[in-house]
């Protein structure tokens, strides 16, 4: 019972170690506050739905998811570079627009993808292969695969001269533009892979839980950076290759946080509908534990010193 639980967990928390890489590459690479992940992680989910219920390859669902969240990223993008719209309204400007977009793309609030209707997924196709290990570990092994194949492809996009420029315009805009980077290029690229990264987890997230929804986007920008300073808190690493599978480690612990916090909260009052008051807890909580930390390490070495002084 356990073992399931928590393996159901970890499958949750890498899908969203894909949605946590798509947050890393805005907020920490670009230092882009983008909020129009809310709105391109149910685009992607509503492609996938909608085309899944149409008999198309579920595997055809993913490539486009990526670019219909890469033109989401794109827009928002231009919206801020072109328009010169400060970069939280550009997120929010396309997030809004997104919903009616999804609203059109699905023709509905919700679309059910259960097997049981007769809809093939890629999950359904895992667990139906005949392959000696069971689909109990097999979901979760074909996910970390997936994400690891992610991680090492974003690890050499970001050491290739576009991702360093990427790189430089987040640290430096000013500094980039001197050295002649192009860092409206480099803001467009970089919104459009984080959005695409997002969108992508989207679809992943649609097929596996069943159903795509017009409102699964609510709060996944929480979600996206609460795994990356979870990561943060945890491994602390310096190198990119170390950043990424921080946040992918932190997406996994994020997850297993929550899923144990709705599994045996109940005993402290706690119900299914409170999964965003815990997710808004636990978020301040991490954000929190650095300056607690800092504070408890002063506090010490005072004492220390007031111990060897008297």
């Amino acid at each position: 019972m356990l073992a399931g639980f928590i393996l159901h967990s970890v499958e949750e928390g890498l899908l969203f170690g894909i949605l946590a890489l798509g947050v890393y590459i805005s907020f920490r690479v670009l230092n882009f506050p983008d909020l129009s992940v809310d709105g391109s992680y149910p685009l992607g989910a509503a492609i996938a739905g909608i085309m899944i219920v149409q008999g198309i390859n579920p595997f055809l669902t993913l490539p486009v998811a990526v670019l219909a969240g890469a033109l989401a990223g794109l827009l928002t993008g231009i919206l801020h570079t072109k328009l010169k719209i400060n970069p939280l309204l550009a997120g929010i400007l396309t997030m809004i627009c997104l919903y009616s977009i999804n609203l059109r793309i699905m023709d509905r609030p919700n679309i059910s993808l259960s097997p049981y209707l007769g809809h093939k997924t890629i999950i359904s196709i895992i667990k139906g292969l005949n392959l000696p290990l069971k689909s109990i570990y097999l979901i979760p092994l074909v996910f970390f695969l997936v994400v690891l194949v992610l991680k090492l492809l974003l690890d050499l996009f970001l050491h290739t001269q576009l991702g360093l420029a990427i790189r430089a315009t987040g640290d430096n805009e000013e500094m980039a533009r001197a050295e002649g980077v192009n860092t409206d290029t480099a803001k467009l690229v970089g919104l459009s892979l984080s959005n695409g990264l997002v969108a992508l987890a989207g679809a992943l997230f649609a097929q596996y839980q069943g159903f795509a929804d017009i409102g699964m986007g609510i709060g996944m920008i929480i979600a996206g950076l609460a795994s990356v300073i979870t990561g943060e808190a945890l491994i602390r690493g310096r190198t990119i290759s170390l950043i990424t599978m921080e946040v992918v480690v932190g997406a996994i612990a994020y997850r297993l946080a929550i899923a144990a916090a709705l599994k045996w909260g109940y005993n402290f009052g706690f119900k299914p509908t409170d999964l965003k008051l815990l997710t808004g807890l636990l978020v301040i909580i991490i954000l929190a534990f650095p300056i607690l930390r800092t504070k408890i390490k002063k506090r010490a070495t005072k004492l220390q010193k007031n111990i060897i002084r008297g």
